[in-house]
């Protein structure tokens, strides 16, 4: 009998969803890295994530992203960054973040993250 096989079996007699464990460990898995996320109310943010619990999320040197141009999608941002960081509104890094409402989590490529820390800050 296989691991996998045998983890199956354990979590059908604990009554546990097997896909509720797989969506957690994936969301475990982007503990630590910088992503960009979408809330229902509190627009779009980018930064490290500290700790996730549903749809609440902890973020250290996050900035709000106010406003993009030269990337159709936040996907697109987050892997690619904007064409023209200039024109684009973005915010004051902020040490430390709490979300709620989170309804999407992108992570961001590397060479994105180093474009978004280099952008001009967008204050009055």
């Amino acid at each position: 009998m296989t691991n996998e096989l045998k983890e199956k079996i354990i979590l059908s007699l604990l009554n546990v969803d097997e896909n509720k464990v797989e969506k957690k460990q994936i969301a475990s898995s982007m503990i630590g890295r910088v992503c960009m996320f979408r809330t229902y109310s509190a627009g779009v943010h980018y930064g490290e994530l500290v700790e996730r619990d549903g749809r609440e999320c902890l973020l250290k040197n996050s900035r709000r992203i106010f406003y993009w141009v030269k990337a159709c999608s936040l996907s697109q941002l987050a892997m690619e960054g904007s064409k023209d960081f200039d024109n684009c509104k973005i915010a004051m890094t902020v040490p430390e973040l709490f979300l709620s409402e989170v309804i999407e989590i992108i992570p961001m490529s590397e060479v994105t993250v180093d474009l978004f820390n280099e952008s001009p800050v967008w204050k009055k």
